[in-house]
């Protein structure tokens, strides 16, 4: 089966694809990997076994990221929880890993490495097991009151009435002043797990890239925000990204007020699915909070080649040694070890 290499930035077939394949994501789209690219220069490249004349049957997409840090690889994708590969049977997907492994061997890079959503049969046999997560999803097709119904009584229905007693001011959209407030929850939230933030870069470019299919909500109180969220949305799903809150106004029931009107909005919009996205399997908090929606749990695992024992993975030490000089920086210098940090870990 011949396998042949393409820029997805720079290919029509690529946008087509994704518009009608049934397991394609937000993470898939050109938006996505304009942002990485505008962000970290990392640069796009899929691979096909369609000719280049002929409308993509599948593709397995990546993003090379250059590091002297971490090394040089292929990942699919970066900064996405997920990416699942685009095929339609196993052979497909054993070709297309073979030619992936083949572009890595020959450059000299580290590895490769899948972030499938499912438990897909990984067929190169150099492929091993990298790090595990939870993924929780929430079926948006009952209608709002079952919905209602379902969620956990007193953590998520009696919080979104107090949100709604309080008189919280919401605002959603895309602007600077959104992005502002959003910034200054996420670092509270970043800080208080001693783990790094985004460059602002990075905000600004996935606005200009996704547009409209982007939201940030944001809920204040007597003009202090009190928690924002990040959403993404691609065609009937739509993906919690990005989550922060003020714990001293945590009372008021900002987060919970937030992803009502989000499920809301999607609702609306005729979406059948929302991504709640992927937990690390030791953070109990964050797993209770997702599943107090009555969202469904799945684990994600992400594979590597050449494997090597999740121990010793890359990003687990960068993050080890961001986290002890992290809760000591002051904001400017932490957002500043942030944009250096993140090239490297992604």
């Amino acid at each position: 089966m011949n396998v042949y290499s393409f820029d997805p930035l720079q290919d029509s077939r690529w946008t087509e694809l994704v518009g009608r394949h049934p397991t394609a994501s937000i993470f898939h789209t050109s938006a996505w990997l304009d942002a990485l690219w505008r962000t970290y220069r990392f640069t796009p490249i899929a691979f096909t076994t369609s000719r280049p004349a002929e409308p993509l049957s599948n593709a397995l997409v990546f993003s090379t990221v250059r590091s002297r840090l971490t090394g040089s690889r292929l990942v699919s994708l970066p900064f996405s929880d997920h990416c699942e590969p685009l095929v339609e049977s196993a052979d497909e997907l054993q070709a297309l890993c073979v030619a992936a492994v083949g572009h890595q061997i020959e450059r000299g890079w580290r590895y490769v490495e899948l972030r499938p959503s499912s438990a897909v049969a990984l067929l190169e046999e150099s492929f091993r097991s990298a790090q595990t997560f939870y993924l929780h999803r929430l079926d948006l097709r009952p209608d709002l009151d079952a919905l209602l119904r379902g969620f956990h009584k007193d953590s998520i229905q009696r919080k979104i009435r107090r949100a709604e007693r309080e008189r919280l001011t919401y605002e959603e959209g895309r602007s600077e002043s959104l992005l502002r407030k959003l910034c200054y929850v996420l670092d509270l939230t970043r800080r208080r797990h001693q783990v790094p933030l985004q460059p602002l870069a990075w905000f600004r470019n996935l606005i200009a890239s996704v547009g409209e299919n982007l939201c940030i909500r944001i809920v204040s109180k007597d003009g202090r925000p009190a928690a924002g969220i990040l959403t993404l949305a691609h065609g009937d799903r739509v993906v919690y990204k990005y989550g922060g809150s003020d714990t001293r106004l945590n009372h008021l029931g900002g987060m919970p007020f937030l992803f009502w009107k989000t499920i809301q909005d999607a609702k609306q919009r005729g979406a059948r699915e929302l991504d709640l996205g992927r937990t690390d399997c030791d953070n109990a908090g964050l797993i209770a909070f997702k599943e107090h929606w009555a969202a469904t749990r799945s684990t994600l695992t992400y594979w590597r080649s050449p494997g090597k024992p999740p121990s010793t993975a890359d990003r687990g030490w960068a993050m080890k040694v961001a986290r002890r000089v992290f809760a000591r920086l002051p904001g400017g210098m932490r957002r500043a070890v942030g944009s250096l940090l993140y090239p490297h870990i992604a």
